[in-house]
């Protein structure tokens, strides 16, 4: 018990610790532990468990300044010395996933007729969204959750990092290279680094003001 209510106050001390950082110092970052928040991003869930998000990191020189052009010139990509991008794979559902249902069923976390179902299962549930026109929305919400992750792992790792807005999506699919990719949406840009300023939390509105019970509007 003493364990489970040291992880929350740490969780939390975290969440409440991170700010977006806007300029970070040059100071490159290991390999490794880009690698490792890449992986403990992607622990993220996701619809289906079709892991149907990507992270391309992009730590060159050429491959910064091409985001630095697709952003109108922010300061992100250009100081910080890794940017991760997040790619949302609205067509994930039509390749082949075996592996996805293959693994949940060995390792037991699916029952052998739920995996075996799994694959027709999506493939319903995502041609309706199609449908409706929500395909990408799906997609680009799996590749927020896993950034979501990201954020907090780069924090608790001594690591700054900022959800981007502002930039060109058919720029951004340049410079990763899926520039003729239909079935690929950029989800969110995100610097990667140490921080070269100190930011002051802002504020958060009155909770009461946003937490509801049952309706919306409605009072715990």
């Amino acid at each position: 018990m003493q364990s489970s209510t040291t992880d929350h106050a740490t969780v939390a001390r975290i969440i409440r610790a991170r700010r977006s950082i806007r300029h970070y110092r040059p100071d490159p970052v290991p390999a490794y532990l880009v690698r490792e928040l890449v992986d403990l991003a992607l622990e993220a869930p996701s619809s289906f468990n079709l892991q149907s998000r990507s992270v391309v990191i992009v730590s060159d020189e050429q491959g910064r300044k091409a985001l630095t052009e697709a952003t109108g010139g922010q300061p992100h990509p250009q100081e910080a010395p890794v940017m991760l991008v997040f790619v949302a794979e609205g067509g994930a559902w039509r390749e082949g996933r075996q592996d996805v249902w293959e693994t949940a069923a060995r390792l037991g976390a699916w029952s052998g007729p739920f995996a075996t179902a799994s694959p027709e299962d999506a493939r319903q549930f995502h041609e309706n969204l199609r449908g409706r026109g929500l395909e990408r929305e799906y997609a680009v919400k799996d590749a927020m959750i896993a950034a979501s992750f990201l954020m907090i792992a780069a924090e608790a790792a001594g690591l700054a990092s900022s959800p981007m807005n502002g930039w060109d999506e058919a720029e951004v699919k340049r410079a990763i290279g899926v520039a003729d990719r239909e079935d690929l949406h950029i989800a969110l840009l995100m610097p990667l680094g140490f921080p070269a300023e100190t930011r002051r939390h802002p504020g958060r509105r009155d909770p009461s003001l946003t937490r509801f019970a049952e309706t919306y509007g409605a009072r715990p």
